[in-house]
């Protein structure tokens, strides 16, 4: 890995370029696939398996599909789509890989056996990083011949689109190993945050679950409708989120005296209103309910329209991110 790092990013690690280099993506579902666009838009060669019948037709339907995003975002110099090779084996596919990133479904006998059979043909020293949103590293990395080279490297979907990557470490990884994952995820155009302790569903995840605990229960409770509260996220505070992130939104909020000013003068009301959050249901009940509001929502429109277009409009935001040095 240490020839993938972005140069200046991490001291030691040695530049070299990526034509020739061979990345493993092991499970090749939707973020499988977001993965395999990526790395091949970036340059590299992809070698990719899935055991499932009809794994190799869907990958390349899906590749195709995305690729287009890729270019709107920006290829590689010389990225063809022609690096990717496809083998049910796993053990072919990590074979010579300088980086093997995993995205099996989120059952541990599931990792812990493919694991086992990457570690049976991976070098010992190339970094295996798992895309699992909410299985522990720790999880994962047990009974691993080589648990210090195994990392979490969890992507927001869809992963050919979205740059942010979360990374970190198990009680076995080494620390090394996690920086090396750093700075190569950063050398690929990805927004890497680092992970300093291990916590159920990771950052972001935890973030999306509470404010939907609280979407939900505004629609149980007859607040608002389903399209009220998407409307609501978009328009308002959504829009800002995008661009600076909660807590410089409210630093910006609080005038000369920035966020201190302000959690000081809200706090009491803050508390008052955090207190009367709703909890998430404890059952499936309110399932109907959201989807009967997310339907309504959808009514005479064309759904796999509006994903082109998010994906458009996210492509044209990211690309505004990119060419502001001020905004993160």
């Amino acid at each position: 890995l240490n020839c993938l790092s972005p140069r200046g990013a991490t001291p030691g690690l040695e530049i070299m370029e990526k034509t020739n280099i061979k990345i493993a993506v092991v499970g090749t579902g939707v973020i499988g696939a977001g993965w395999a666009t990526h790395f091949l838009a970036q340059g590299f060669e992809v070698a990719a398996t899935d055991p499932a019948p009809g794994a190799e037709a869907r990958l390349r339907e899906w590749v195709d599909q995305y690729w287009p995003t890729a270019e709107a975002l920006g290829l590689a110099d010389g990225a063809p789509r022609d690096l990717l090779s496809f083998t049910t084996d796993v053990a072919q596919a990590v074979q010579d890989a300088a980086f093997i990133q995993e995205s099996s479904p989120e059952r541990l006998d599931v990792k812990h056996a493919l694991i086992a059979a990457i570690e049976s043909a991976a070098n010992a020293d190339v970094i295996i990083a798992s895309s699992s949103s909410g299985l522990s590293v720790s999880e994962i990395q047990a009974g691993a011949r080589h648990p210090e080279r195994i990392v979490l490297g969890h992507p927001f979907n869809p992963p050919h689109l979205i740059p942010l990557v979360e990374v970190g470490g198990g009680k076995l990884t080494s620390v090394e190993n996690v920086t090396k994952a750093m700075a190569f995820y950063a050398s690929t155009g990805k927004k890497a945050i680092r992970i300093n302790k291990e916590v159920k569903g990771h950052i972001a995840n935890r973030l999306q679950v509470a404010l939907w605990q609280e979407a939900i229960s505004l629609v149980q409770r007859g607040v608002a409708s389903v399209e009220d509260i998407d409307t609501a996220i978009s328009y308002g505070p959504g829009l800002r989120w995008a661009l600076l992130g909660p807590f410089i939104n409210l630093h910006a909020s609080g005038g000369a005296g920035g966020i201190t000013h302000l959690l000081q003068h809200l706090g009491a009301s803050q508390r008052e209103w955090a207190r009367d959050l709703g909890r998430y249901p404890e059952t499936d009940d309110y399932i109907q309910q959201i989807a009967q509001g997310v339907d309504a929502e959808l009514q005479g429109r064309d759904f796999p329209e509006l994903l082109r277009q998010r994906d458009e409009l996210l492509v044209q935001l990211i690309a505004t991110k990119a060419t502001k040095s001020q905004i993160p």
